[in-house]
């Protein structure tokens, strides 16, 4: 063990160029080049998972990066600390992970789904914390991930989460997934305009939605509007 940490200071010095004064000034050195290292590898590998995303349906990989950045300005006007706006990024943007174990057949399917179907893809946001949770370091976000289909009056799934039984961010996450999902063009149907999709917003709140996270975006996607169907090659105030 010995001749290992030895040969591990001599590479480090070799590295910098000039000798280490002692050993704990050393592992300190060593710890945080290693930190630094873990974090690149872990970030790296969550813009792969997003692009895998991509792979499967371009129009998932696109959604979740949008999802990404508005969750962060959403969180900030909720006060959530700067500290915890990572794990809010990486619960945004990989939110729909476990949509890669749901068949093709049923994610793009056009006609109406049966409740086998529907059960399976109500299983996506398990999946993606089962993913999400092998990350050390994403244990809350893979929970965030894991409740952004609840809703507030417990009709939601998977667990029946009710009120602030469910975490903020995952309320976060649910606004903003289905305001985009709303207005978005899918393989079975046409994107909502930006005025019929906040309307439900507001009209769910209460129930499916968090009236203070739809509060806080709403701003936001009237800002955004006209660049998301400008991207979905469509207009904001689209016909019905």
């Amino acid at each position: 063990m010995k001749a290992t940490v030895d040969y591990m200071k001599a590479a480090t010095i070799a590295e910098l160029g000039s000798p280490i004064v002692d050993d704990s000034a050393w592992l300190r050195l060593r710890v945080k080049e290693l930190e630094e290292q873990h974090l690149t590898f872990r970030n790296s590998l969550i813009c792969g998972f997003n692009q895998l995303l991509d792979l499967k349906d371009i129009s998932t990989g696109v959604h979740s990066t949008r999802l990404a950045e508005w969750a962060i300005r959403v969180a900030r006007k909720l006060n959530i600390p700067e500290e915890h706006l990572y794990q809010v990024e990486v619960a945004a943007l990989l939110h729909d992970i476990g949509k890669i174990g749901v068949p093709d057949a049923i994610l793009k399917k056009q006609g109406p789904l049966t409740p086998d179907e529907r059960a399976l893809i109500n299983r996506h946001p398990e999946y993606s914390w089962s993913i999400l949770r092998l990350f050390p370091g994403l244990e809350d976000a893979s929970l965030y991930a894991l409740h952004h289909h609840e809703n507030l009056d417990g009709t939601g799934y998977p667990a029946g989460l009710k009120e602030t039984e469910i975490p903020l961010v995952s309320r976060i996450v649910s606004v903003i997934d289905a305001y985009d999902a709303m207005v978005s063009n899918r393989c079975y149907r046409k994107g909502l305009p930006h005025t019929e999709a906040v309307r439900r917003l507001c009209e769910s709140s209460g129930t499916q939605f968090d009236l203070q996270v739809v509060q806080a975006f709403i701003p936001i996607a009237e800002q955004e509007a006209d660049a998301v169907f400008a991207a979905a090659g469509t207009s904001a105030e689209a016909a019905l």
